[in-house]
């Protein structure tokens, strides 16, 4: 018991670290959002640069934080427990020339044959004049993010293996940051010479994801990482992350390879279903990003080392010492998240070109995307275990039962939802996901607290279920300013969340959560 408060104690630091540096990415993320929103709605432009960045952000959620992220942090963590700080440095940069160029062929191809990438992914773009041609113009421009964005993947992997957490998570600030000031600077100067506005934020895309990157060189310096040059192909701390990764590439990110699919039932729909479902499903990527991958990128390290000294038992306690954490954080976002959806879209994207009519049909989007929000942050810690333990097949199977069980609901409701049967075949795919994993994982490791977790989830659910009650009744009881004024709806809103929160929080700690008192613990001793 200990041992896992311990355990708990560190992941949960350095999860909170993580997760300052992911809140203020976030939200300058939505900052990103509202201004795509003001400037272009729900419509033709911003279709086109969501479906034009489909490919390469797709590409860059499998590497930057799927396939490579895991495949490396789990071989180089072992290169630093057992070899030589020469050895180690030496696999960082063969891994580095070997991702910088086959990610820059991968790019010329995405290039070259955009037209019938983009032909393939929104065929029904054609039926709009100018809509596919723009979309084609938007991809290729934004294709090289790919290479900048899983470099640094890389790097954040070192960082992260060497106890370093803030610089990797708040480089994606600066990916945001500097696609605010270049892309709004040129959608306003790029019009002046015959180019659409949605250009310049394509570009901006483009210069964020290379300022991501060297954000983070100062401090991988620092460590003192010394870059050198060289290709060694039959290096075999590369074979071992090449062979991670092969089925990785399916296997870690079965919500970006629906969503994917999902692209192309959406452009199907009527116009403005592909801004709807992205509007929502970065809101979705908020308590995601915040705990799922703070999570995730805490204890990856603490796993793979215990897989490094074969520790089987440290393992599972960390496993589920982070499962925990994941529910207990993500069961009440998702009951926010439903609650007040209108509202929070309303005062978030409502202005400009987004009208009252977007904000109705991109809150029913998001309701249905938070019912498997935390199937989606358990995914990130349950994928990571199998990748410490070297064993990619299990992910990849539920990749595949991801992927075809989304397909069959599509199929089987979108006749009669249109775009809400997206989001509701993308919840209940990964709910899928994440059953298979927590079946196959329990045999493969010989079983794991399921008791200790239960214990847990009950002491979530009389929270969660307290929490819903207030937010009912302030629902009510505020009706006429959430209805009112921009002041008076944020306001109120801000008054319900906190007050929620606070109320879940204190009713955790005298129920006494063991994740939640040993973060309470840390904290009252590091201010007392």
């Amino acid at each position: 018991m200990k041992k896992r408060a311990q355990q708990s104690e560190k992941i949960a630091k350095s999860a909170g670290t993580v997760s300052i540096a992911v809140m203020c990415s976030r939200v300058l993320g939505l900052v990103r959002e509202q201004i795509f929103a003001a400037m272009f709605g729900a419509g033709l432009a911003y279709d086109a640069f969501v479906v034009a960045f489909r490919v390469p952000n797709l590409l860059r959620d499998l590497f930057a934080e799927g396939a490579l992220s895991a495949a490396f942090i789990t071989v180089f963590t072992d290169y630093d427990t057992n070899r030589t700080k020469e050895e180690t440095w030496m696999l960082a940069s063969n891994v580095l020339v070997f991702f910088g160029i086959l990610l820059s062929l991968i790019s010329l191809c995405i290039i070259f044959f955009a037209d019938p990438l983009v032909s393939l992914l929104a065929h029904n773009f054609s039926e709009t004049q100018g809509k596919i041609e723009l979309t084609i113009l938007l991809s290729r421009i934004m294709t090289p993010f790919l290479i900048f964005i899983s470099l640094s993947a890389v790097v954040m992997g070192i960082l992260n293996s060497r106890g370093k957490f803030f610089v990797p998570a708040i480089a994606s600030a600066f990916f945001n940051l500097g696609s605010i000031v270049c892309g709004v600077s040129l959608a306003f100067i790029l019009p002046r010479y015959g180019h659409p506005a949605i250009v310049g934020m394509a570009i901006g895309t483009l210069l964020g994801g290379l300022l991501q990157l060297a954000v983070q060189l100062p401090t991988l310096t620092k460590l003192g990482f010394r870059f050198t040059p060289r290709l060694h192909l039959k290096d075999p701390g590369l074979k071992r992350i090449i062979t991670l990764m092969i089925p990785a590439v399916i296997g870690l990110s079965p919500t970006q390879i629906n969503i994917f699919i999902n692209t192309s039932f959406a452009s199907s729909c009527a116009e403005g279903s592909v801004s709807w479902l992205n509007y929502a499903f970065r809101l979705v990527q908020l308590p995601i990003g915040l705990f799922g991958v703070a999570l995730s990128i805490a204890a990856m390290p603490v796993l793979a080392k215990h897989a490094a000294k074969k520790d089987i038992s440290g393992m599972k306690e960390t496993m589920v010492s982070s499962l925990t954490m994941v529910f207990s954080l993500t069961i009440p976002a998702t009951l926010g998240l439903i609650l007040l959806s209108e509202p929070v879209i309303r005062i978030i994207f409502e202005r400009g070109a987004f009208t009252g009519f977007d904000t109705i049909a991109t809150a029913n989007t998001l309701t249905l995307y938070a019912i498997g929000l935390f199937a989606y942050s358990a995914n990130k810690i349950l994928v990571p275990v199998f990748y410490a333990l070297e064993d990619t097949k299990y992910p990849l199977f539920a990749a595949f039962l991801a992927v075809g069980s989304n397909i069959l609901i599509i199929n089987l409701t979108i006749a009669s939802f249109q775009h809400l049967a997206i989001a509701l075949s993308t919840s209940c795919s990964m709910v899928l996901n994440f059953i298979f994993l927590s079946i196959v994982l329990y045999w493969k490791i010989g079983g794991f607290s399921v008791s200790y977790l239960l214990k847990g989830l009950i002491k979530i659910g009389i929270a969660g279920t307290a929490m819903t009650a207030f937010l009912l009744l302030g629902r009510i009881l505020l009706a006429d300013w959430l209805n009112g004024t921009l002041f008076q709806e944020c306001c109120s809103l801000l008054l319900l969340i906190i007050s929620a929160a606070g109320l879940y929080g204190l009713l955790l700690h005298t129920l006494k959560l063991e994740e939640l008192t040993a973060l309470t613990s840390k904290m009252k001793a590091k201010f007392s």
